[in-house]
């Protein structure tokens, strides 16, 4: 297992993915299962470009906060410059297993595609229980990769080039663990959402075809994939015009604080 590393170039990537339209009515969903007030604290874990970051931040004014938290220090200049109007943004640099707040510091939590990356997420969700207000709550977005559907000419090509995608994950499927988990960690969870991914066409401006060039990039030299092995498979997938598919589920659960945390 080798995590995505995400210097300038690899952050320009997520940040198109990220403007894409499958990923904007991805961030409306959680936004609207997060509820953002007017005054609250909110720390987003993995705060990325800072899309989801600025909305937040939007929603819960002056009064309030919204803090980031992220480990690429080029994802979090774009989110410094996308938030550099906002003075009540704020932006750390670290990673989830450690959070570096004090007890009972927010009154949400936030993290989308996050926690597949994480080693010990029971660990993790046990700190964002620390960091939570009594009463406060958590959103958790994260994608089973046995769910997508992905049309290709060459199915054992693909097939190796998926299966080397998986390397960069922790845990590909953590969204059947997630709800034991939070309970586990202090939680209880109070709603289940499915958010889909579907690009029934080949269009530049998807998640999935903006996401070739990350898989591509990653892929190479694993499983036996050759340079050449790798343009084949994205120029087959960038053929296919009408005949293209591409199905991936998303997994949002909101649960909230019970108790004293473990």
């Amino acid at each position: 297992m080798a995590l995505l590393q995400f210097g300038d170039e690899g952050a320009r990537r997520i940040e198109r993915v990220y403007a894409t339209p499958d990923v904007v009515r991805q961030r409306e969903q959680v936004l609207e299962l997060l509820q953002p007030a007017v005054g609250e604290e909110i720390l987003d874990v993995g705060s990325g470009p800072g899309f989801l970051l600025r909305s937040i931040a939007e929603a819960v004014g002056p009064a309030g906060s919204a803090r980031g938290l992220e480990p690429s220090a080029a994802m979090n200049a774009m989110a410094q410059a996308r938030c550099a109007d906002v003075a009540w943004v704020g932006l750390d640099e670290g990673n989830a297993e450690a959070l570096p707040y004090s007890a009972a510091s927010f009154d949400a939590v936030v993290s989308t595609q996050v926690y597949e990356y994480v080693a010990d997420v029971l660990g993790a969700l046990v700190e964002v229980r620390r960091v939570l207000r009594p009463g406060g709550r958590v959103v958790v977005l994260d994608t089973d990769w046995d769910s997508v559907v992905w049309h290709a000419t060459d199915r054992e090509r693909h097939r190796r080039v998926m299966a080397a995608w998986e390397e960069h994950l922790v845990d590909a499927r953590l969204p059947r663990t997630l709800p034991g988990l939070l309970e586990r960690a202090g939680f209880r969870v109070v709603e289940r959402r499915l958010i889909p991914v579907f690009n029934p066409v080949y269009d530049e401006d998807t998640y999935s075809a903006g996401t070739i060039d990350t898989i591509g990039a990653f892929v190479t030299g694993r499983h036996g994939l050759t340079d050449d092995d790798v343009a084949r498979w994205a120029a087959d997938l960038r053929s296919r015009g009408t005949d293209y598919l591409f199905s991936l589920n998303r997994y949002c659960f909101v649960a909230t604080a019970t108790g004293e945390p473990p």
